[in-house]
């Protein structure tokens, strides 16, 4: 969601790092930072022993046929050793049930807690790294470092599921991940489970707050947005919500524009979100915004609107995502009425 895993340069987030470069290498950065940060809990993603609990078998006969962002990958046998380079594709992996067959998971995959971390890196992989842990299937967000070919060469199957850029990308990598590994049974449960709760929350919180303005903050010093084309920007938009980021956009920015704190102010959000709270992106909160030069004048600041999210969740795209929308649907209940 996301310049952090996904994909800011820490979704993984957007900021200094990435400052000057061309929309395209914008974009891998982006991409590749939403795919790894934060901790927390999750009713959503099944912790690895209930994952397995609930889905201990394969459900589905190989070899299997899935087509990742990498093209098409077949899969012989069901894998039993499994190497995880993207914090996301680690979520879902346990989601879907795949948890014990997992070996291995990148350094920024610290969830669910018994996921085995490893100094892997998902960002700039090393193939030979990777082999040591005798992989039979290797999932990661970009193809960095020549990973597929590298794998390929060795016989090791490699899927990449890029950034979600849209809700049906992320239920659809949830789906490809649970047919790879055995249990697309389970993957439509996660998924049939994720829509109703997403559905749920939407819905509770209403249409009287539809219109009013809100700053999506990835980071600050500089102030780093996400617009409403961005994935982040899709899921806030289920509320109908206005994004003061989207007048500023440029082609260049890739979704992810550097605002003047002069923009946000002028701008008035009635909601602030920060997915900048925790102390490795700075230690954002209500308490420093409203600290702000200029920003106690902001109706968001006045009326305790500033929403501090949990890093991780919001910079993903897995299972966890209904845990955001139900935060952002909490935020609304107290919003004042457009």
């Amino acid at each position: 969601m996301y310049p952090r895993q996904t994909t800011h340069p820490r979704h993984d987030r957007r900021g200094p790092a990435v400052r000057g470069l061309t929309a395209a290498t914008t974009a891998l950065l982006v991409a590749a930072v939403l795919a790894g940060c934060g901790s927390g809990s999750s009713s959503t993603a099944a912790s690895p022993a209930s994952a397995s609990a609930a889905d201990s078998g394969s459900s589905a006969s190989f070899p299997v046929t899935v087509s990742p962002a990498n093209g098409s990958v077949t899969l012989k046998a069901q894998p039993e050793r499994i190497v995880s380079l993207s914090p996301t594709a680690t979520e879902d992996l346990y989601a879907v049930g795949a948890g014990k067959q997992v070996v291995a998971v990148d350094s920024q995959s610290n969830y669910p807690s018994g996921a085995p971390v490893t100094s892997l890196s998902g960002l700039t992989p090393n193939a030979e790294a990777i082999i040591k842990y005798s992989p039979d299937l290797v999932v990661a967000s970009a193809d960095s470092n020549g990973l597929v070919a590298a794998l390929t060469k060795v016989g090791v199957p490699v899927l990449i599921e890029p950034a979600a850029a849209t809700l049906d990308d992320a239920y659809q990598q949830i789906g490809q991940l649970g047919a790879a590994t055995g249990h697309d049974a389970q993957a439509t449960r996660t998924v049939a489970t994720m829509k109703s709760e997403i559905a749920a929350d939407v819905k509770s919180a209403g249409t009287a707050h539809q219109g009013l303005g809100y700053y999506w903050e990835l980071s600050a010093n500089p102030y780093y947005s996400a617009t409403s084309k961005t994935f982040i920007g899709q899921v806030v938009g289920l509320f109908g919500l206005k994004n003061i980021a989207d007048a500023a956009d440029k082609a260049s920015d890739g979704g992810y524009p550097e605002l003047s704190q002069e923009y946000i102010v002028t701008a008035k959000p009635q909601i602030i979100m920060l997915a900048d709270n925790s102390a490795a992106d700075g230690g954002q909160s209500p308490a420093v915004v409203a600290k702000r030069a200029g920003w106690a004048d902001i109706p968001a600041v006045r009326t305790g609107l500033v929403v501090p999210l949990n890093d991780d969740v919001a910079s993903r795209w897995g299972p966890r995502l209904p845990e955001l929308v139900e935060q952002i649907a909490q935020a609304l209940r107290k919003a004042p009425t457009s």
